[in-house]
């Protein structure tokens, strides 16, 4: 995956050199100081995914994300010291959305994340409902409307429902939660705890006031004293609460 940086400080771009050196299929064919330069270079370049930073002189990320113009378009992932701009970032189909100072496994996860979409954006769209669409009508059945287990998320141009069962982990943003699936994140306007009612009797489990995680998707379990951190198949980690510990071991079956 050829990756273009961008970012108005230099210290930060050299941060994420650093971290893509330890990401595997990744090459970082150039910089970027200000989103017209931003621009310009992805058009001569035509990279695979943009790490792009908000704030900048002139021109900020948010607006050269919207103005990219070139087919395939690249993916987009946001760095920020601001969480406010998350709906933004989010309305113009961002892959992910971090906060500096970046973590590796969020900059992994992110990628990875952004690597399954260009591979899979022309299939991604309502694939699973044409399929079930299709074994209805072979069966001689009416098409079987979706039941309510899903989140409902606003986008650019309406809507986009996300099935519960597609979700991997969620996490709090203040007054939002980030819902994270294998393709993407969605940014939902909902309190955590509405969201728990919402889960309730699905295969989510709270393990933080401000997570809940898959248990299918934890690979790792890992141990600070007698702090529990979960490490997930995209390479997210996830702090569990002390309070959520005895339930989260006896969802991932620990002694």
């Amino acid at each position: 995956m050829r990756v273009l940086l961008v970012d108005d400080e230099s210290l930060a771009l050299d941060r994420l050199e650093t971290f893509f050196g330890d990401i595997e299929g990744v090459e970082i064919v150039g910089r970027a100081h200000d989103g017209d330069e931003a621009l310009a270079r992805i058009k001569e370049l035509t990279p695979d995914l943009v790490i792009l930073d908000v704030q900048m002189p002139g021109k900020n990320g948010l607006r050269a994300a919207a103005d990219i113009d070139i087919e395939p378009r690249p993916e987009i992932v946001f760095v920020t010291a601001h969480e406010h701009y998350a709906p933004d970032a989010f309305d113009v189909d961002a892959a992910d959305y971090l906060l500096k100072p970046v973590r590796f496994d969020r900059l992994r996860q992110a990628v990875d994340r952004a690597r399954r979409r260009r591979t899979l954006r022309a299939a991604e769209a309502r694939a699973g409902e044409l399929e079930e669409q299709v074994e209805a009508l072979k069966a001689g059945q009416a098409p079987r409307a979706h039941d309510d287990d899903g989140f409902w998320v606003p986008e650019r141009h309406g809507q986009r429902r996300v099935p519960t069962d597609t979700i991997d982990w969620i996490e709090a943003a203040r007054d939002y939660v980030l819902l994270h699936t294998s393709m993407r994140s969605h940014l939902l306007r909902i309190t955590m705890a509405t969201l728990e009612e919402r889960l309730e009797g699905s295969q989510l489990i709270r393990v933080h006031r401000s997570a809940f995680v898959r248990p299918d998707k934890v690979t790792e379990v890992q141990r600070s004293g007698r702090t529990l951190s979960l490490v997930l198949n995209g390479g997210a980690s996830v702090q569990v609460g002390p309070s959520y510990a005895a339930d989260v071991k006896k969802a991932l079956n620990l002694e």
